[in-house]
């Protein structure tokens, strides 16, 4: 399934030169990466080794029908990113940065998911493992540890931010599923 594979390294590429351009003109703010280097190290040297074991890079998708749901997938999940860091605007921020007059941004995919931005990202990184690897899922499941991480430390950091606003929000939201967590 090469083509697969090609079509959605374009796709990442895409989306990450997006992504970086983007961040041009956000407001200004604390970064979380100063806090949590030590755990993002550690993470990008895990996610390293694990893309560098042999199994990781010969073991691909052979059934056509399985690659077509997980480009799908992939698609879907790029999308929903975009969608919602279109509505967080010059909000936006990398993981846990806590920006020095924040807006509680509850339109778009915020309706319903407080963090869409990780929920995308985590949909897209499962279907590039079903489109591409399964074992890309230990991959998916490291980084999607990370993102629960962060959701978890921007929550508090909303919290205290809105005390009067945040609370019922999250009521009314799930964390990364709409509608189940």
């Amino acid at each position: 399934m090469r083509g697969f594979d090609v079509a959605i390294g374009v796709g990442w590429l895409l989306f990450w030169l997006y992504w970086l351009s983007a961040a041009i003109g956000v407001k200004a703010g604390r970064s979380g990466w100063r806090r949590g280097i030590g755990v993002r190290i550690v993470l990008a040297a895990v996610v390293v080794s694990l893309l560098r074991i042999h199994e990781f890079r010969r073991e691909t998708t052979h059934d056509a029908w399985l690659a077509g749901i997980g480009a799908a997938m992939f698609v879907l999940g790029l999308a929903l990113a975009i969608w919602a860091r279109l509505h967080l605007g010059r909000n936006w921020g990398t993981p846990m940065t806590e920006k020095e007059s924040p807006d509680l941004v509850t339109t778009g995919p915020y309706r319903w998911i407080r963090n869409p931005i990780y929920s995308g990202l985590i949909l897209a990184m499962i279907g590039t493992a079903i489109a591409v690897s399964a074992y890309l899922l230990v991959v998916v499941a490291v980084l999607g540890g990370y993102f629960v991480y962060s959701a978890v430390m921007e929550q508090r950091f909303l919290e205290a931010r809105f005390p009067d606003s945040y609370p019922a929000y999250r009521r009314s939201t799930k964390m990364l599923v709409p509608f189940v967590f």
